[in-house]
């Protein structure tokens, strides 16, 4: 109700409803942004690209940087550029054996490349090197590169994922929506309640960042029956 009495002081106020209607929705947008995060973040990606523009000119005035090469080599992972990344990957691998990062994104590029075998090799590698590296992102990576060919293995994977990240409401909703998409309801609805149990555990301080998390699960549990 209250919105509608908005609309309808925007519209007298403006004299146009559809000027209100735009302005009503970029209200809903940043109270979204500010409290809750449901919607994508439109700055995100100009941010990336300009990212992308500097790494560029970096990379042009100094070609042997492998910290430049690798950093770009992510954001273009972000942006889905897989052939890219993969050639500014194995240019600085022979700097970069040690890092378990640097293998989970060669691995990626690999994954997004179709190259599933080569990238899960990569990914394993990572986890070898630090099982903890990204917070245990590459373990449900591989459960999501698995789950339509070898849903036994992705459904291994995701369980791993699990074992290891305990306490984020957004690893939770992650591992639900892949047990989703696997067709195991039951665990699905117990990860979505766990993100929701962990929201609700939280301090203050860390509900602004889970809590897009926790609406999640709660929004896909409403769709599991």
């Amino acid at each position: 109700m209250s919105k509608v009495f908005l609309f309808l002081f925007l519209s007298w106020l403006l004299g146009n409803p559809f000027l209100a209607i735009i302005v009503l929705l970029l209200i809903v947008y940043f109270i979204d942004r500010r409290y809750v995060g449901l919607f994508p973040s439109l700055s995100k990606p100009l941010k990336r690209g300009r990212s992308i523009s500097r790494f560029r000119q970096q990379l042009a005035a100094s070609p042997f940087d492998v910290s430049a090469k690798r950093e770009l080599a992510r954001l273009l992972l972000e942006r889905k550029k897989y052939a890219e990344a993969h050639r500014l990957l194995e240019e600085a691998k022979d700097a970069s054996e040690t890092s378990a990062e640097f293998w989970d994104d060669l691995g990626t590029a690999c994954m997004g490349l179709g190259r599933t075998e080569e990238g899960e090799a990569h990914i394993l590698h990572a986890l070898s090197l630090n099982e903890r590296v990204k917070y245990g992102q590459p373990y449900l990576r591989l459960a999501s590169a698995f789950r339509e060919h070898d849903p036994q293995k992705a459904l291994q994977y995701a369980a791993r994922f699990g074992e290891i990240q305990s306490s984020s409401s957004e690893a939770y909703y992650l591992l639900g929506s892949l047990y989703q998409s696997l067709g195991s309801k039951e665990e699905a609805k117990r990860a979505f309640d766990e993100s929701i149990a962990i929201y609700r555990s939280l301090p203050k301080y860390k509900k602004r960042q889970e809590r897009r998390w926790a609406l999640r699960s709660f929004l896909k549990r409403g769709t599991l029956g």
